[in-house]
Parts: C-alpha cells; structure tokens; sequence
C-alpha cells in the first residue's frame, strides 16, 4: 500500500523537539519543579512523547521524573465496534495516589481519549492533579477538555486527518495534514505508517 502525500507538513522533527523542550519547561514552571510530578503517556504515541518529556526534564532538572504509559483499549466508548482492537499494555510502576500527573498524548481532537484516559488513571488511585500535554491541538471538541500544554494549535476540518510521525516507530518525525480518503477513519496513523 503506498503511503498518501500530505496537504501540509504542520510540524518538522526541530519543530516537535523545541515543542516538546518547551512543553518540560512550561510543566516544570508550573509545577515549581518535579517534586511529587510523574508523566503518564497514552499509548501508542503519548507514550513516546512522554519518555521524551521525562528526558528533557531529566536534562533541565537532573531528576528522573516517574513515567508510565496507559493503553485506554478497553475504556473506549467505541470498543464494542472495534472487531479486534490493537490492545497494548497498561504500565504504571508507580502508585498514583497524591500524584501530580501529567498526562500525554500527541494529538487532541474530539476530548474522549481524554476522558478514557482519566477514567483509566482514576481506576488505579486518586492523583492530586492531572494535567494534560498535547502535542497538537486540532480543535473540534465533543467533551470539555482543555490541555494545560500544547505544543501547537492546528485549526483543521473534519474531513483532513491530523497525523504525527515518530522517528522511533515510524522511521521519521513530522506532524502532518491529509485529507480524509471517503469511508476512511479519522485518527492517529497506525504504528509504522500507513
């Protein structure tokens, strides 16, 4: 199958890097440092952007920040219409009880990944705070979420997909828009591309 050309390259791998440099920078101000933070990213890609808030912050700070990854497969309100769904594995090797959570995904659309991401992190305990990082903010919200980070505002039509690329699960990094195919959903690209 070959791969769509894009309408508009949003984001470029230096872009994403300052975005995410930026993003630790604004978390550590206003979290007034790392103390009691941990960074929980949304798989597939949350997580990965995650790992690399935890680095920068790491390099700003000199602390190892907690990081887990939270795969909301089964908090999905679409599940049941998903004939197989790609399930990966929860992994918070930390209590998140009295935790300042930062959670993490890579682009925000309508909310409801979201809000099965808060309803999978309040299952495992009650956290102090949970803030959100968003790498892209494309607008079109079903739910009242607003992210406290966001690396770049994307204003976009229903019908063009807001998609990142990641250099480590898809051989290069970018933000792109395409236009929706007709029958074609709307959503992150699969883990190595099209």
């Amino acid at each position: 199958m070959s791969t769509p050309t894009p309408k508009a390259v949003i984001m470029d791998e230096a872009s994403v890097s300052r975005a995410m440099t930026r993003i630790a920078h604004e978390i550590l101000e206003r979290n007034e440092g790392c103390e009691n933070l941990a960074i929980v990213g949304i798989v597939t890609r949350g997580d990965l952007l995650a790992k690399q808030l935890v680095d920068r912050i790491k390099e700003i700070e000199g602390v190892d920040v907690p990081l887990g990854s939270l795969d909301i497969s089964f908090y999905r309100d679409d599940f049941l219409t998903h004939f197989s769904p790609e399930v990966h594995a929860t992994h918070i090797p930390f209590d998140v009880d009295g935790k300042r959570i930062v959670l993490v995904d890579d682009i925000l659309y309508t909310g409801r990944t979201i809000r099965c991401a808060l309803d999978a992190i309040m299952d495992l305990g009650r956290p102090s705070r949970i803030e959100l990082a968003v790498l892209v903010d494309r607008g079109h919200r079903e739910l009242p979420i607003c992210p406290d980070f966001v690396g770049k505002n994307v204003p976009s039509s229903h019908e063009e997909n807001v998609r990142l690329y990641l250099k480590e699960v898809d051989g290069r990094t970018a933000v792109e828009i395409f236009d929706v195919a007709p029958g074609a959903h709307v959503g992150s690209a699969p883990l190595g591309g099209e």
